[in-house]
């Protein structure tokens, strides 16, 4: 057996245990898979780091690396954020309208952030307007914040 992590459209995710790596591309392929919070169909798989479990009480070294680790990434998904926050237009929920108005012409050509949805992100892209997503950061835990510094 094998768990993945496992990412929606929606970015919320979750774990999904599978015979093998054959048994995840079966049902991916076959549209087998949906996410548990919004039923999106759109799943794939998320970044996973290793994890390497240790006889002893308390986290292991491996684990207090990787909560370091993902208090890292978080912290860089909070500046981008914060950096597309203060520079680009924030547009709500017309995003998509309003990317598609830029890509073709019909718009001053600026940077914009707002929110779309799975199915109206993969119609864009379809489209060819170029997007990304940008991850909303968790905060870190104190005591992992302090190994940061």
């Amino acid at each position: 057996m094998i768990k993945y992590a496992l990412r929606c459209g929606d970015e919320h995710e979750f774990e999904g245990w599978f015979s093998g790596s054959a048994d995840y591309e079966h049902q991916s392929a076959e549209g087998l898979l949906s996410c548990p919070v919004c039923g999106s169909a759109e799943v794939r798989k998320a970044l996973m780091a290793p994890y390497v479990a240790k006889s002893g009480r308390g986290a292991s070294e491996a684990e207090q690396k990787l909560a370091v680790l993902r208090a890292q990434m978080n912290e860089a998904a909070r500046k981008v954020r914060d950096h597309v926050e203060k520079n680009f237009e924030g547009v709500g929920d017309r995003f998509p309208e309003e990317a598609r108005k830029i890509h073709y012409g019909e718009a001053e050509d600026r940077p914009i952030y707002g929110v779309a949805s799975a199915a109206e992100a993969k119609a864009l892209n379809e489209e060819g307007v170029g997007i990304a997503r940008i991850p909303e950061p968790k905060p870190a835990p104190e005591e992992v914040k302090k190994k940061m510094n």
